[in-house]
């Protein structure tokens, strides 16, 4: 399978089902347009090694504390007049950087919806947008805010051929960086008490205004007369009177933009230093964090019959052939996942037999979604379909960087609205617990409750019972066993091996 950068940015619009799928390196949200070429930045390896810092290049690490409590996104904002360079500020601090998890969200997105009075007057060049009451400031803080809580969120698409958003959104998702670039960002306080970085691009005026001649004309079909009438009518006084005067909430002043380097080599050294600080680095603590613990209440394991220890017997022998390691298996799930869908909640239903009779039984109200953590939990989907019928499927693809021994997210596909679902995340083991922990962090950022997400595993650890059920308590387990022990290599211990070479056939001999 192929996978890339674990930022998210599509369109939903090309897809009815799935949204937050992955998209490559730094994701944009701009209004349609000729599109500006974006600089992206792939390492050749997943990390990146100084004398000073480790910076990764490929999946995204832990962004959350062992508690599974999150850290806030570094939000950067970017300020200066219209065609100022802002946005080439912004991709250059984007190739700087070097990572994949950076968001740049533009603010020409969240221009307001025009009424027809207005739209006549934007077509006569005679609609003010350089003016703060263009703006939805309501939509854009509440995007912004969701960003910077690692939340998934939905971003408008504004045409300027027809100063109207599109039917389409884009779906964004996955940042550790967020760069926000507009003439009017420092014109709202609430929107700067989210920036953590304020940076104003300080241009030219008459550089500005030949930049603006040149795109408003090839860009956005202006002529000549309409834009010089525009810039003088509202886009200077507008620079004079708002985003000039709020030079004075900028933490960095870049004068020439993007040429000048001294000052965007400080700023990229303080946003590495500042990803550096947000890095999580817990999972050998997992071994050891609760020893000795009682099992939580949120552990449901299937009872332990014959033929549950049977299929184990089968399963866990080093000796069993695939063949029978893959029949036994699916046996095992088959036997899980009929005990998990057995704790979803039900309610009474009354319905009339064919004799003329009526029965009072038990119905699900609710909509379930399979989610697997790739690629051992794929092997758990057919079982779950086999017992719901149309039921919807997502993916996740969480590896361990071998480096840094954390799990990184690589992928993720999740069905649309699936925060209406209950959700059955699909794991074949689970030992430290550190790779569900990411997994359940997706799905909350995703806005899917905690208490409708079950994590069901075949087989775990009691460390990562412990781990999941610390972090999220509201979140049921399921399993058919726990195991006591995990190693210094994260095994589980006797565990069951590697249960994805097992059932792909891709033993290291």
């Amino acid at each position: 399978m192929e996978y890339a950068s674990v930022v998210s940015s599509d369109s939903n619009s090309s897809d009815d089902l799935f949204d937050g799928s992955i998209a490559p390196s730094s994701m944009s949200s701009s209004p349609t347009r000729i599109p500006r070429k974006r600089s992206i930045s792939v390492g050749s390896e997943n990390v990146l090694r100084t004398s000073r810092r480790t910076i990764y290049t490929a999946g995204r690490p832990p962004w959350y504390n062992a508690h599974g409590q999150l850290k806030g996104a570094f939000v950067i904002g970017l300020c200066g007049g219209s065609a100022s360079g802002k946005t080439t500020v912004a991709n250059k601090i984007i190739e700087e950087l070097n990572v994949p998890w950076v968001i740049l969200l533009s603010m020409d997105s969240f221009y307001k919806v025009l009424n027809e009075e207005q739209h006549i007057k934007a077509a006569e060049n005679e609609y003010n947008f350089d003016h703060p009451d263009a703006f939805d400031y309501d939509l854009l803080i509440k995007t912004l805010k969701k960003l910077k809580e690692g939340k998934r969120v939905e971003v408008p698409i504004y045409d300027f051929t027809t100063h109207a958003r599109q039917k389409e959104k884009k779906v964004m998702y996955g940042a550790n960086v967020v760069i926000f670039e507009g003439i009017l960002s420092f014109a709202n306080k609430r929107l700067l008490d989210i920036m953590d970085m304020k940076i104003f691009v300080d241009t030219d005026s008459d550089i500005r205004l030949a930049r603006r001649l040149k795109r408003d004309i090839s860009e956005r079909g202006r002529d000549l007369v309409g834009v010089l009438k525009q810039y003088n009518k509202f886009v200077k006084p507008s620079f004079e009177q708002f985003i000039e005067p709020s030079i004075q909430y900028a933490d960095i002043v870049v004068p020439r933009g993007a040429e000048n380097e001294v000052a965007m080599s400080l700023i990229v050294q303080h946003v590495h230093d500042q990803l550096e600080l947000r890095g999580f680095n817990f999972r050998a603590d997992l071994l050891s964090a609760h020893v000795d613990q009682p099992l939580p209440q949120t552990l449901y394991k299937v009872k332990d019959t014959t033929q549950v220890r049977g299929l184990h017997t089968f399963i866990r022998n080093k000796d069993t052939s695939r063949d029978e390691f893959i029949f036994y298996s699916k046996r095992l799930t088959r036997i899980l996942i009929e005990h998990s869908l057995s704790l979803l909640p039900f309610t009474d239903h009354e319905v009339d037999t064919p004799q003329g009779g009526q029965y009072t039984g038990k119905r699900f109200k609710g909509r379930i979604c399979g989610v697997s953590i790739l690629r051992a939990g794929e092997v758990m989907e057919p079982a779950l379909c086999e017992v719901c019928k149309d039921i919807r499927l997502g993916k996740i693809l969480i590896q361990t960087n071998l480096d840094t021994e954390e799990p990184e997210l690589h992928y993720l596909r999740l069905p649309k609205d699936i925060h209406e679902d209950y959700v059955i995340l699909m794991d074949a083991t689970v030992a430290t617990g550190a790779a569900a922990m990411m997994a359940i962090r997706v799905l909350l950022d995703h806005d899917v409750a905690e208490q409708n997400i079950m994590l069901v595993s075949l087989l775990m650890a009691e460390s990562g019972v412990h781990t999941v059920a610390y972090a999220f308590p509201k979140v049921k387990i399921v399993t058919t066993a726990v195991d006591k022990e995990v190693n210094e290599n994260f095994h589980i211990i006797p565990g069951i091996g590697n249960f994805g070479n097992r059932y792909f056939g891709t033993d290291v001999v």
